[in-house]
């Protein structure tokens, strides 16, 4: 019996205690829905924790991220209070393998734009409007049990030019009814690691309530989990030729010895 997907749900946890509306549709934090929802898909093939913010090293110290299979991310308005030192180590976990999940605004996070190097703007409209979010890629593992589309009543506009490299994968494009279009899911692989990038989510809309968001987010922590594959070193020593050089060259080591 495969063993069950350790999975950390990270969410700032700081809109619902400071908004009504907000607290009125996540009156645990959405990192609590989120959490729910991928047990309740996914039952025992999981083992689902939550981390916060404001915990002590925001919840993911090294004993914590060293049991994290997948991690899935939900940040706004505190993306400047998360410490460099905790995205630095997240991002060393992602390259030997652990998956992550970037979800709405946390495209703006530290660790997303880290991940995809580059600015990861786009543009925005809180109007809640409709959003129909079409799947691209119905043969992706993410896309299963999804249908050829699915509607969200209300969402915040995100629109392109979303300022993020090109997808390895897109599996999901968001339309919504001020005439914008979205790439609204994309995947990447950083060193071992997968990314899923999810776009609904909005605070104020009960997206992680809606069966179709749910079913997408639990298809992506199965997809980014964890899979076999060659050995994989950050840092590796200075490596041993396999076999013999030729060359007469000789090379002045201590050029090359870290400071």
């Amino acid at each position: 019996m495969a063993k069950p997907i350790r999975v950390t749900v990270w969410g700032e946890f700081v809109h619902e205690k400071t908004s009504d509306a907000v607290r009125a549709i996540y009156p645990k934090g959405m990192h609590t829905t989120i959490a729910d929802s991928i047990r309740a898909s996914l039952g025992g093939d999981v083992q689902v924790r939550t981390a916060t913010l404001e915990e002590p090293e925001h919840g993911l110290t090294d004993a914590v991220l060293a049991q994290t299979d997948v991690l899935t991310w939900w940040g706004h308005c505190a993306h400047d209070k998360v410490e460099h030192a905790i995205v630095d180590r997240v991002h060393k976990r992602v390259l030997e393998g652990m998956g992550i999940l970037v979800l709405h605004s946390g495209h703006y996070s530290k660790i997303f734009k880290k991940l995809m190097g580059t600015g990861c703007g786009l543009k925005w409209r809180e109007a809640a409007e409709q959003e129909r979010i079409w799947c691209v890629n119905p043969s992706h593992p993410i896309a299963d049990g999804v249908g050829e589309y699915f509607e969200l009543e209300h969402e915040e506009m995100y629109g392109e030019l979303f300022d993020i490299p090109e997808p390895e994968e897109l599996i999901f494009i968001g339309w919504f009814e001020g005439g914008e279009v979205f790439r609204s899911g994309c995947t990447w692989r950083r060193g071992k690691g997968k990314v899923f990038y999810f776009q609904p989510g909005h605070e104020t809309f009960p997206a992680y309530h809606d069966k179709n968001v749910q079913k997408v987010i639990a298809n992506g922590v199965k997809w980014a989990a964890p899979t076999p594959g060659a050995p994989y070193s950050l840092s590796a020593p200075n490596h041993k030729a396999l076999n013999p050089i030729r060359s007469k060259h000789v090379v002045d080591e201590s050029l090359h010895k870290k400071k």
